[in-house]
């Protein structure tokens, strides 16, 4: 997928915790840093993007790893990945994938498909429309947006900290 009109290419610009709730945000960043867009996610997908973008490789294939590693043995790549909606709170996204020169586009939470985008070097588009409705809603949330300008990267200390005192457990789904 190359540049679009009706998008915006973004990068991961970092990892910061909700100061209130404690909950691992993304920070996606405009190529001329000028535009924020902040997407809470899970503690997983956190360490998932943490994990990548430091450089731990892991004894075993984690589910984006492995997510690469099928596509790649099926001839696939990722072209790019796009967070394409802003609905009633929630961010959805899109994975756009070439296999053996048939284009797709799978439905992604936006935290996988950064953390895929990450692994596989695919650039990050974002809807100038979600950008909008982002900017809307920041604003409509009184205090919230002030909050979110001031936050500052987790540093690696920081994360490596996390990461230090999580168990398998701590990956385990529970029912």
């Amino acid at each position: 997928m190359t540049k679009r009109d009706d998008s915006i290419q973004m990068a991961v610009g970092g990892l910061t915790l909700d100061p209130v709730t404690k909950t691992p945000i993304v920070i996606l960043k405009d190529m001329d840093n000028k535009i924020n867009l902040p997407i809470w996610i899970g503690l997983l997908e956190a360490t998932a993007m943490a994990t990548e973008l430091e450089g731990i490789k892991m004894a075993r294939p984690m589910t984006h790893d492995l997510l690469k590693n099928i596509l790649a043995e099926m001839g696939g790549a990722v072209e790019s990945v796009e967070i394409t909606e802003l609905k009633e709170n929630t961010y959805y996204a899109l994975i756009y994938l070439n296999i053996a020169g048939r284009e797709l586009a799978v439905d992604s939470r936006p935290s996988d498909a950064i953390a895929v985008a990450l692994r596989t070097k695919s650039p990050i588009y974002v809807a100038k429309t979600v950008l909008e409705a982002s900017s809307i809603l920041q604003q409509s949330e009184e205090g919230k947006e002030t909050d979110v300008a001031n936050v500052s990267n987790v540093s690696k200390e920081k994360w490596a900290e996390i990461l230090e005192k999580m168990s398998p457990e701590d990956f385990k789904y529970k029912m």
